[in-house]
């Protein structure tokens, strides 16, 4: 039986931060706003977004015209959430990493270097900034304008964005996440895939840089973060057998690589968990995601090593503890990872920090996005309190709040 929109009086979206464009909140929302006679959407999201702009997009698409915002802070909130202990863990740079990262720097400077002389970078060289370049050169390229200097700063392009990641690897990750990106490179170079990383490959700074990383992983050395984070989830598991854990990271051969670390400490039974994308024989269907959180609703599991699939969106029980091991930029995906714990107990949210890395800059980027969040928020109800709303043609006559 199909359910009619006619006669819903009420319509919550939950994460409603993704209602904007086509997604297909959005196409729920115009609907129930043409087919029911009785409009009103409640929006719920712990993360908005940080531009004042997307908030309005998000509040138009949902019919709303009040924004409302609760913290761990507020007082209606307080009394009825658990404690929540947070705490990030600085861990030095091994002197024989930054060695190796340095190689690989040098070569990334060259490449930014080039971009300029080119006259064709002229922002700050971001990640996000050579991605854009990147996109607006491929455009000019399909366009039909193949002069050298454009094809010439695709190449170089190409470059920076594979050595800025095999840097982030090398900085925030393991050696073994940069050691298998390596070989992803000389298979690609050797079927011809790629001219820029044949041009990477065969640079004495990276020859330099795989002979010190191989000479690394002979002494089964490995990032420091990983003997920090087996202490972390040994002793909370010695002292509680029945502590769960979620550890967060964004690659799926780091959350690898830290299961089959964690798996040798007695008493730790860890799963990944990932999206069902197959990437190197690791994804995980519907029904095999659906399996691990049974197990660890049992206590079958007691550690979760996840990327980003296990932000929100998913049915994840109670856990005393999320640990992040890298920071991550994004507010909203450090509010989401966060909420998975502290709430039907006392929880503990860890964020593991390697210093004077890309780990510090991406840290205090989510700091700051965050707080831009809620000033963002502040500035829209003073406008919606000072009779500007940005909702003119949307009006109904039902007033009604949404909370974010």
């Amino acid at each position: 039986m199909r359910y009619g929109l006619e006669e819903v009086s009420l319509l919550i979206i939950d994460e409603s931060h993704r209602c904007l464009k086509n997604y297909a909140y959005t196409f729920v929302v115009r609907n129930y706003k043409i087919n029911s006679k009785y409009k009103q959407v409640l929006g719920l999201t712990a993360s908005p977004g940080t531009e004042k702009k997307i908030i309005e997009d998000i509040a138009k698409n949902l019919g709303i015209e009040t924004i409302e915002i609760r913290t761990r802070e507020s007082v209606d909130v307080k009394p009825y959430l658990k404690e929540l202990k947070f705490k990030t863990i600085g861990i030095e740079f091994p002197e024989e990493f930054k060695i190796i990262t340095a190689h690989i720097r040098k070569m990334y400077q060259r490449k930014i270097e080039e971009l300029k002389n080119r006259k064709l970078l002229f922002l700050p060289p971001t990640k996000t900034n050579i991605l854009k370049l990147q996109g607006k050169i491929m455009s000019q390229i399909n366009t039909g304008d193949k002069n050298f200097n454009v094809l010439s700063g695709a190449s170089a392009c190409a470059q920076a964005i594979k050595l800025a990641y095999l840097i982030e690897l090398l900085e925030t990750q393991t050696l073994y996440s940069a050691n298998n990106y390596i070989k992803s490179m000389f298979e690609q170079a050797s079927q011809n895939k790629s001219k820029a990383v044949k041009h990477i490959i065969n640079n004495p700074e990276f020859k330099k840089a795989y002979i010190l990383i191989n000479e690394l992983l002979v002494k089964k050395k490995e990032h420091p973060k990983i003997f920090e984070l087996k202490n972390i989830v040994e002793e909370r598991i010695k002292n509680n057998l029945k502590h769960k854990m979620i550890i967060f990271s964004q690659y799926r051969d780091t959350v690898i690589k830290i299961a089959q670390e964690l798996n040798m400490i007695e008493g730790i039974n860890a799963k990944v968990f990932v999206g069902q994308a197959k990437k190197a024989n690791t994804g995980l269907s519907q029904k095999e995601q659906q399996e691990i959180m049974e197990q660890f609703k049992r206590g079958d599991i007691n550690v979760i090593t996840a990327t980003s699939i296990a932000e929100e969106g998913l049915d994840i029980p109670e856990v005393n503890a999320v640990i992040f091991y890298e920071p991550i930029p994004s507010a909203i995906r450090k509010i989401q990872r966060a909420g998975r714990t502290a709430r039907l107990m006392n929880g503990e949210l860890i964020i593991l920090m390697t210093l004077d890395t890309l780990d510090e800059i991406f840290y205090y980027a989510a700091r700051s996005k965050e707080k831009k969040m809620y000033q963002a928020i502040d500035a829209i109800k003073k406008d919606i309190a000072e009779g500007k709303s940005f909702l003119q043609e949307e009006k109904t006559e039902n007033k009604q709040k949404t909370l974010f």
